[in-house]
């Protein structure tokens, strides 16, 4: 695999494919760390760029827009404003040398600055795109689906003694509250899901699907008005 940050100016290859991770820094419940999906990202679009010719892994964005989290201490949200500022910036950039700019967002909270920021960049020209590490069927925020992501990419940070279920009814009954008061306020511990039955096997298993899903995108190239690269 070919990173941008180990790659010298004239190792790079001709208009490549740069495929950036985003993530976020915020709170996920008391047995998950703040990086988790900055780290889910990063493991998706690694596996990725190992089946794309040509494609470099660039340094992730670490930083979203998380305020819904704010409510506990540790996040860090830089909101959907500074954060779409950021990627038409980094898109623009990128694109004086990179032929293909693909985002791999593994944080719901940055939809709103990708769906500006992509088409944006679209309309001037570059041939950008975004792509969710969003499991179909998945519990919401820290539940089981991220707890077993964590234990495949990084068991050695999953706390799972402390790991408890949060908020378990369904997303859109709890969105008025949240929206009002933020996760905070439907969980005091900033689950959403349950983690309960999470397992590395599992989590080797949903990093090899959204790995798969995203390679095959990736290599059909097709783009929906929202930026969003198409399965």
């Amino acid at each position: 695999m070919t990173t941008l940050a180990g790659t010298t100016w004239p190792e790079l290859p001709d208009r490549p494919l740069l495929v950036v991770p985003l993530g976020s820094v915020e709170q996920h419940g008391p047995h998950l760390p703040l990086a988790t999906d900055i780290r889910t990202a990063e493991t998706v679009a690694r596996a990725a760029v190992d089946g794309l010719d040509g494609a470099l892994l660039g340094p992730a964005v670490a930083y979203g827009a998380s305020g819904e989290h704010e409510g506990f201490p540790g996040t860090v949200s830089i909101g959907t404003e500074a954060l779409t500022t950021l990627l038409v910036e980094l898109g623009r950039s990128a694109g004086l040398w990179a032929g293909r700019l693909l985002v791999v967002n593994g944080h719901g909270g940055n939809l709103d600055a990708l769906r500006a920021a992509v088409p944006l960049l679209r309309a001037e020209g570059r041939d950008a795109a975004w792509w969710p590490c969003a499991v179909p069927g998945g519990d919401a925020h820290a539940g089981r689906t991220e707890t077993s992501l964590m234990l495949h990419v990084e068991p050695g940070v999953v706390r799972e003694v402390r790991a408890e279920a949060g908020a378990t009814a369904p997303l859109r009954e709890l969105l008025p509250r949240m929206r009002a008061g933020g996760v905070r306020a439907v969980s005091p511990n900033g689950v959403l899901g349950d983690p309960a039955g999470a397992s590395a096997a599992e989590g080797e298993a949903l990093v090899a699907d959204l790995a798969g899903r995203l390679l095959a995108a990736a290599a059909r190239w097709r783009v929906d008005p929202a930026g969003r690269l198409l399965e």
